[in-house]
């Protein structure tokens, strides 16, 4: 690699990249090898699958096909909200997933405002706050 970026005579800002690239391999290159821990035809026999196929598949279902929506507008926030559901959705984990969220939300909204046994709305009717109407703001 860095053989064929000298070749062309490139210059020492243009050989960077593949520099850093081949330094990069060269010191994870225990990890490249076939050794002890990673036998990758071992693990074509069992099926596992060992490309990125697979991932850049589901990548691109999941993130592409639904940010690129024909006009549709993404902020990082939005999509940060919304790629974590489409996931649920995709894997098959929606309906447990919901569940969850509901019992959470009943923890705070619901058991916090009941715990005396009495409904919210009696207790609010009971509390200091006046149930007649405001008084008009403009004079008539």
């Amino acid at each position: 690699m860095r053989r064929s970026s000298t070749l062309p005579k490139l210059t020492p800002q243009e050989r960077k990249p593949v520099n850093t690239c081949g330094r990069y391999l060269l010191n994870n290159v225990k990890y490249l090898k076939y050794n002890d821990y990673i036998k990758y035809d071992d693990y074509v026999k069992a099926g596992f699958p060992i490309a990125t196929g697979m991932i850049e598949g589901g990548c691109r279902h999941l993130i592409k096909d639904r940010m690129h929506i024909i006009g549709a507008r993404w902020t990082m926030r939005g999509a940060e909200a919304v790629l974590p559901l489409g996931s649920l959705y995709l894997s098959g984990d929606w309906n447990q997933y919901w569940q969850f969220h509901l019992e959470q939300e009943h923890k705070p909204n619901h058991l916090a405002l009941n715990s005396s046994g009495i409904p919210l709305i009696k207790q609010v009717l009971k509390g200091p706050c006046s149930t007649s109407p405001p008084p008009l703001l403009i004079p008539v």
